[in-house]
């Protein structure tokens, strides 16, 4: 009888605690703190979610909205400031082919157009059509750059919907056949994970996380609107046929990882953003993201053991 009591008692207790707890949390007087994602890494092939998604919003962020734009506040030195950012060049200057490849007597990098970052300063990219344009957190395209001759290469890819993220600018597209082409021949089966990102697209994505985590915490993660070398329609991001370690860390110990690291330069393409380079091209090693620079860019690059960074002389990237 005493036991009975006893755990008559207990019960009474615990429904009066609990009780007086949710009376509480309702009157107000009882906070708790939602739990936010964790922002992805510092790296382009992750910052739009990692593995499939491939830059396509899928559902809301927590505390993300779908109305109303956010408002980018402007950066030091602005789309024309500071050393050599802007356009470059005057009237009097003749236009240059936005197609022609620089020689090592006229880089960029040494003369006007292209931003070392001194005191935060972003350029605008002058000639954004350019196969070989240096695109990174301070050389930004112009926001109403978008690819005229934007395709769809005839290789595999994750998914199967023809949807932007699938698309390459033309050359890029023939040369990634024949990159997909070259791997199989030697046994390395490949698939695309995302390639083409609209400069809409990028910004809808960097508004969400401003939404979320703020301005000044988004910027460590994703890139600016512009600052995305996916806009240019030159790059994508490649993983093995089955999708496995798509966009992601475990892939740079694959077979496929270590067929294009050798080889990718014999089809213009370059790993954009290699080992131990991070603090120059101001993103974390990635082995699945490749860039389209053409053949005789792309070979000197490899021969050099250069970044498009060190190329240009715009270095260093991440202070």
């Amino acid at each position: 009888m005493r036991k009975k009591k006893a755990f008559l008692v207990v019960v009474t207790a615990g429904v009066l605690l609990f009780g007086g707890y949710f009376a509480a949390k309702q009157a107000g007087l009882i906070h708790t703190s939602p739990q936010l994602e964790e922002p992805p890494k510092l790296a382009e092939g992750l910052e739009e979610g990692s593995g499939n998604s491939g830059g396509e919003l899928e559902g809301d962020a927590p505390g993300a909205g779908n109305s109303g734009e956010i408002s980018v506040p402007d950066e030091p030195g602005g789309e024309e400031g500071g050393n050599g950012a802007g356009n470059g060049g005057g009237a009097d200057k003749p236009e240059k082919d936005p197609t022609e490849k620089p020689s090592k007597g006229d880089k960029p990098g040494e003369g006007e157009g292209i931003s070392r970052g001194e005191n935060g300063a972003i350029a605008v990219i002058a000639q954004p059509a350019s196969v070989t344009a240096l695109v990174n957190p301070y050389n930004k395209l112009p926001e109403d750059y978008e690819p005229d001759d934007l395709d769809y290469p005839n290789v595999k890819f994750i998914f199967s919907d023809k949807v932007e993220k699938r698309m390459l600018r033309e050359e890029a597209a023939r040369a990634l056949e024949k990159l997909f082409s070259g791997a199989e021949a030697d046994g390395i089966y490949l698939a695309g994970v995302s390639a083409y990102r609209s400069h809409a697209t990028q910004t809808k994505l960097f508004d969400r996380y401003v939404k979320r985590d703020g301005y000044e915490k988004a910027r460590t993660y994703s890139a600016l609107p512009g600052t995305s070398e996916h806009e240019t329609g030159l790059a994508i991001d490649v993983t093995s046929s089955d999708g496995s370690c798509a966009a992601a860390d475990c892939f740079g110990d694959t077979e496929e990882a270590a067929w294009l690291a050798a080889n990718a330069v014999k089809f213009g393409f370059i790993v954009r953003y290699p080992e131990g380079k991070d603090k120059i091209t101001g993103y974390q090693y990635e082995p699945w993201h490749l860039r389209y620079v053409g053949d005789d860019l792309a070979e000197e690059l490899a021969s050099g053991g250069l970044t498009l960074e060190e190329y240009y002389n715009a270095v260093p990237v991440a202070k």
